[in-house]
């Protein structure tokens, strides 16, 4: 009897862990799916309004070309001009030249006047944090649009009339399409553009997220029917309860062995000091030829034993814990000793890493990138820094004085996550990036959702007219790549080509792409690996 009590006692205290981590992983999972949900729809939420912004941008610029060229008069000359500004922007419906107090002077094409129910004046425009840039409904036959104000003087301003296409807000996930709408309006309660798919279906205790731009007057606001949240995205549940028990068992063996338990962090340090994070390289390539010209590193953990753990599973924490800036350094500094033989005999090749802002603008940043490269004998030129945007850049003066010292030192710079990240394309603007990488979340719906195209269209136009280059992140078919070139972009990186991979199978498929392209020339269709 004595020796069965051991085992009954192991037994008794397995089953309550277990008890006691069943308890908590319900109310966990629950709390986690409710906070995916939220989490999900406030996403939606800020991708709607990051699209009007884009199209806000996309209008003052180019009406500040427009006023740079000299063309903000009603000469026939001029205004032939501006149509054919307006003809390559598609998005753009008229340009209106007006006096300081808003009235109509002359219009690009002056037929669309007679589509307007009214006109507001200047005093009932709402101002932007740009001064000189001021927002308005304009109420039209057939749907109302948007009136961008710039001004360019102190008697007169360019108006760009934007389409607002219902479409644009079209970001619901098939399971809640039916079940919710999204509305965008000016801060005073004018509605711009709505999508519901049953417009006369009441909302029965709606969940409402509505989230305000920082930069101009506009409000997104999405409403889902409650009853609808109650099953969607709780696949979790079970899954999540099951594993619960697992580790009640386990906690309940380890604790019954009295095993000191330590934290994920300290995972992290052990890791960072034995060099379990490698490098995994994804490449970067011309749409038209498929030619690789770069590629992305990417941090990989491999334990000792030799799994693999996702990035998703430690790349947060590393943030969170400050760990990410010693992997950030100790993954580079193995990929440039890795590629360094085909960046010296390629010089064209750029090799591209991620860093945090909060990196970014530590001290010693930049002197640390120069003698980790320097010491690697590549060329600064062909090292690519790419600033996330996961996080927001509070200091944009300073950030734009450390792009500054990088470029002097011929290092590029790239912003990653464009279209849904915390920048708006004026503060890309100032931070003085060389490129700009479209989130893949645009190139997955490029080819089925028209407004996505204009998006993208819009953000190479501007792109152009800031001097940047762009790169499509996530690319994983050939119409994807048919419908980016037709938007102007040149550059791609996704799962079409390759995964992001270990340098040896990375290392073969540029040795494998070379002989095929000294063979024979390479096409759209070629390009899967």
């Amino acid at each position: 009897m004595a020796s069965a009590r051991p085992n009954f006692n192991l037994a008794a205290l397995v089953l309550a862990s277990m008890a006691a981590f069943t308890l908590a992983g319900h109310f966990t999972a629950t709390r986690f799916i409710h906070d995916q949900q939220a989490h999900h729809l406030d996403e939606l939420t800020e991708v709607v309004l990051r699209r009007s912004e884009f199209a806000v941008d996309f209008a003052a610029a180019s009406l500040d070309e427009l006023s740079g060229r000299g063309l903000a008069t009603c000469d026939p000359a001029s205004l032939q001009a501006i149509r054919l500004h307006v003809y390559q922007r598609s998005a753009v419906k008229d340009v209106r030249l007006v006096n300081s107090d808003g009235s109509v002077i002359c219009s690009a094409y002056s037929e669309t006047l007679e589509f307007d129910k009214g006109w507001v004046e200047r005093g009932d425009m709402l101002a932007s944090r740009d001064s000189r840039l001021m927002l308005f409904r304009v109420e039209q036959f057939g749907g109302d649009a948007l009136g961008v104000l710039r001004d360019i003087g102190n008697n007169k301003a360019l108006v760009a009339i934007l389409g607002i296409n219902a479409s644009l807000f079209d970001i619901m996930p098939a399971e809640l399409r039916a079940h919710g709408e999204v509305l965008l309006t000016l801060n005073n309660g004018a509605q711009l553009g709505e999508f519901m798919l049953d417009a006369g279906k009441a909302r029965l205790d709606p969940v409402e997220i509505a989230k305000s731009s920082a930069r101009y007057p506009l409000r997104a606001t999405i409403r889902i029917d409650t009853s609808v949240l109650s099953s969607w995205n709780s696949e979790a549940y079970w899954p999540a309860i099951a594993a619960t028990l697992v580790l009640g068992a386990l906690f309940g063996v380890l604790l019954s062995r009295s095993r000191r338990i330590e934290g994920p962090v300290a995972d992290l340090d052990r890791a960072l000091a034995r060099g379990e994070f490698r490098p995994y390289f994804q490449p970067i390539f011309d749409l038209r030829t498929g030619r690789i010209k770069g590629c992305e590193i990417l941090a990989r953990w491999l334990r000792e034993d030799g799994s693999i753990v996702p990035p998703m599973n430690f790349i947060p924490l590393a943030e969170s814990s400050g760990r990410v800036e010693a992997m950030t350094w100790q993954i580079l500094g193995r990929a440039l000793a890795d590629l360094q033989p085909h960046l010296k005999s390629d010089k064209e090749f750029k090799l591209s890493f991620n860093v945090v802002p909060k990196h970014l603008m530590s001290t010693g940043f930049g002197e640390t990138l120069r003698s980790t490269v320097a010491a690697a004998k590549v060329s600064m030129r062909q090292i690519v820094v790419e600033v996330t945007e996961r996080d927001e850049l509070d200091d944009l003066a300073r950030a734009a004085a450390v792009v500054r010292e990088l470029r002097d030192h011929g290092f590029r710079v790239a912003i990653d996550d464009v279209g849904v990240g915390h920048s708006g394309l004026s503060r890309l603007k100032g931070l003085g990036a060389n490129t700009i990488k479209i989130d893949k979340f645009f190139v997955d719906t490029i080819t089925a959702d028209a407004s996505t195209a204009t998006i993208v269209e819009m953000l190479v136009a501007l792109a152009r007219d800031f001097h940047m280059t762009v790169v499509a992140e996530g690319v994983e078919t050939e119409e994807q790549v048919r419908a980016l070139i037709s938007c102007g972009v040149e550059e791609g990186q996704g799962y079409l080509v390759a995964a992001p991979l270990p340098f040896a199978r990375f290392s073969e498929l540029i040795a494998s792409r070379a002989a095929n392209a000294a063979t024979a020339p390479v096409d759209t269709a070629a390009l899967v690996a």
